[in-house]
């Protein structure tokens, strides 16, 4: 019955209106209804990427290049600062001052180190303990790693995990200062990709949806799609509300029928036999 009213609904819109897009003429009503499902969900999905882009362009971005410039700041900081005490790292000129108290073998620095993790009772909690090359050291115990971890701290902080080797400390400790140009590289480039995202989605967040007038269209369509099967339906409907009213007049007639026979019967029954006896005698007479 369905197919029938469909292809009853095409053919007429192909005379009403002339033509059909050949999507319509392949698929039924329900398939368009799909494909109008599916471009809604694709617009609700460009809307809200559009707010994402949107809070990317007024907060996430922004803070990320904060972020990002003030951790160059302090890079740059940093590196002015090792470059002017990098001497202190050789072996001719090593100095560190550990538990104010200045030592100028390497081997001697790194035992006062360890030494002192002994007295680090409290985790996470940092202990001041001295200075190597312009940068202020603490230490601390990291729970969840079961290790200490040393840091090296001018504008910003540089953290090393102790190990039981005192020279090996120490050089833990030159290579983290060394890698100071190459983190502030690594920041330059992330401002740069940042800053790039936050021009692209300035960019994205003003464009349309691109297939928004397919989507009009297509729900137009079925609309008069719609229509048209509601038509058809109320058509087929019409001949059998015509049958029930034919029905119920020929039950209108049974009655009219019977209380007529009714009516007859009461007017017999009121004839009685006195008058038929008496006219009975006239005859004989």
């Amino acid at each position: 019955m369905a197919s029938r009213i469909h292809r009853e609904v095409y053919v007429r819109f192909w005379r009403e209106y002339g033509t059909v897009e050949v999507d319509d003429r392949l698929c039924l009503p329900h398939d368009l209804d799909i494909q109008v499902s599916k471009l809604k969900l694709m617009k609700a999905n460009h809307t809200s990427q559009k707010y994402r882009l949107e809070d990317n362009i007024t907060k996430h971005y922004p803070q990320q290049i904060a972020a990002l410039q003030e951790r160059i700041a302090g890079l740059e900081n940093d590196i002015q600062t090792f470059e002017k005490y990098q001497g202190d790292t050789d072996k001719d000129t090593f100095r560190m001052c550990v538990a104010n108290r200045m030592f100028f073998d390497k081997k001697d620095a790194g035992t006062a180190v360890l030494n002192l993790c002994k007295d680090v009772k409290t985790t996470n909690e940092r202990v001041d303990i001295g200075q190597f090359c312009g940068f202020k050291m603490s230490i601390a115990f990291d729970f969840f790693s079961n290790k200490f971890i040393l840091g090296l701290k001018d504008k910003l902080s540089h953290n090393i995990e102790l190990g039981i080797d005192v020279l090996g400390n120490l050089q833990r400790m030159t290579n983290a200062l060394e890698n100071l140009p190459k983190l502030l590289d690594e920041a330059k480039q992330k401002l740069l990709n940042v800053e790039h995202q936050l021009e692209s989605a300035k960019s994205e967040v003003n464009k349309p949806f691109e297939k928004e007038q397919e989507l009009s269209d297509k729900l137009e369509r079925l609309s008069e799609l719609n229509a048209l099967l509601n038509m058809d339906e109320k058509g087929d409907s019409e001949p059998a509300i015509e049958d029930e009213e034919k029905l119920e007049k020929k039950d209108n007639d049974r009655v009219s029928i019977k209380e007529k026979l009714a009516e007859m019967k009461g007017k017999i029954a009121v004839i009685s036999p006195e008058s038929d006896e008496r006219k009975n005698r006239e005859n004989v007479i």
